[in-house]
């Protein structure tokens, strides 16, 4: 009888040590499941080209910007919203005077990439991000994601172009 008492209290234990221990149902996924883009996605340096852009003020910089092919495939077919798996990049450079084409041109007219300042991306998940209108956001500088409050500003911005389903930039066939 003492056996199967203790048998009993040790099972209890081990009961309440895995109940206390485990994630409630539901929570696990979600808290494994980061808010925004924190992995680089692999071979974007390879993607066609959607649009070039000039931010000017505080930016001050080109940017390229890069699809994948899901993306490039809703593009050319004027497809909205775009579809789960397209993947956007945008490089952003300072801009720097090219002397060596200004010689050319015999005046100075030329600008080229300088500095890169940080790559971004838009991943399309409508399910994993559906707080965010389907898309998560990402921002790398030499190669770190940016985290935290900064990245709080990227939907309520992206928000305010609903009608391009959140996507500033428009193909440039």
């Amino acid at each position: 009888m003492r056996r199967m008492a203790l048998l009993l209290i040790i099972i209890a234990g081990m009961a309440c040590v895995v109940v206390c221990t485990a994630p409630a149902s539901g929570h696990a996924d979600e808290a494994a499941t980061p808010v925004f883009v924190t992995k680089i996605p692999p071979g974007y340096r390879n993607w066609r080209l959607i649009s070039v852009a000039h931010e000017a003020g505080n930016l001050n910089s080109f940017s390229a910007v890069l699809g994948n092919d899901i993306a490039i495939k809703a593009y050319r077919e004027g497809k909205l919203p775009f579809p789960d798996g397209t993947i956007i990049a945008a490089l952003h450079y300072r801009f720097v005077a090219s002397e060596e084409n200004d010689k050319v041109f015999g005046r100075p007219q030329s600008f080229v990439p300088g500095a890169p300042t940080n790559v971004q991306f838009m991943v399309k998940d409508s399910k994993k991000y559906a707080a965010t209108g389907g898309w998560g956001f990402g921002h790398f500088q030499d190669g770190k994601a940016l985290t935290g409050a900064p990245m709080q500003t990227c939907f309520p911005c992206h928000q305010l172009t609903k009608a391009t389903d959140l996507v500033f930039t428009h193909y440039a066939p």
